[in-house]
């Protein structure tokens, strides 16, 4: 096993991948989660590739929970919004 004191521990992003988990969308959020642990593990054990693996796997995840969330909500909105507008502008007196 290589010596990892003079590498840094690579960021988790548990609390992002949380985050994305409880706000946004729950299957990339669980996969973020899953490689979010993998990292202190992998480190633990001094393996640091697969710590920087699964550490910019856990963000990729996160963020891709997070764009799908953001586009559904952008859909949502458009599409109710486009609805009440209809809606208004058809039962108004012009």
């Amino acid at each position: 096993m290589e010596n990892n004191q003079d590498r840094p521990k690579p960021n988790n992003y548990l609390v992002l991948a949380i985050i994305s988990t409880v706000f946004c969308c729950l299957i990339p959020g669980i996969v973020s989660i899953v490689n979010a642990a993998k990292v202190n593990e992998a480190y633990a054990l001094g393996n640091y590739e697969q710590a920087e693996r699964a550490s910019k796997n856990a963000k990729t995840w996160a963020i891709v929970g997070i764009a799908i969330a953001g586009l559904f909500w952008l859909l949502y909105i458009a599409f109710f919004g486009l609805a009440i507008f209809g809606g208004i502008m058809s039962s108004s007196d012009f």
